[in-house]
C-alpha cells in the first residue's frame, strides 16, 4: 500500500521518460532485487535524505547516457532498474548521504 509520498512520487513519473516498468497497471518487478532498490530510493527520499526530483533529475541522466551510449553501438542490455540503481548512487553521492569509498565498499560486496 502507497503512502501519499509514494502516490505522489510515482504520480510524478507517470507518461515520463523516467516512469516505470508497468503490468495491467501496476509496478512491474521481474527480479527481487528491483523492487528492493525502488523501495529503498523512495524510503531515503520519503526520510529527506534527498529531494525526490534531484533523484529523478539523475534518472532521467542515467536513462539518457544509456540511450547515447546505445546509439553510438553500445552493447548494453536495456534494464531501467540499472539505470534506477545509477541514479540512486549519484543521488547519494551528490547529497553527500554516502562517500565515494562507502559507495565503492557495497559496489565491491555486490561484486
Amino acid at each position: 500500500m502507497f503512502t501519499r509520498f509514494e502516490e505522489y512520487a510515482a504520480s510524478q513519473m507517470l507518461g515520463q521518460p523516467d516512469s516505470p516498468p508497468r503490468t495491467q497497471g501496476k509496478l512491474y518487478f521481474s527480479q527481487d532485487w528491483q523492487r528492493t532498490v525502488y523501495g529503498l530510493a523512495m524510503a531515503l527520499s520519503k526520510a529527506g535524505y534527498f529531494e525526490w526530483e534531484d533523484f529523478r533529475q539523475q534518472l532521467i541522466a542515467a536513462i539518457a547516457a544509456w540511450e547515447a551510449d546505445a546509439c553510438g553501438g553500445g552493447q548494453t542490455p536495456w534494464d531501467y532498474y540499472e539505470c534506477y540503481t545509477s541514479a540512486l548512487v549519484s543521488v547519494l553521492r551528490l547529497q553527500g548521504v554516502l562517500s565515494n569509498e562507502e559507495l565503492d565498499a557495497i559496489a565491491g560486496l555486490a561484486r
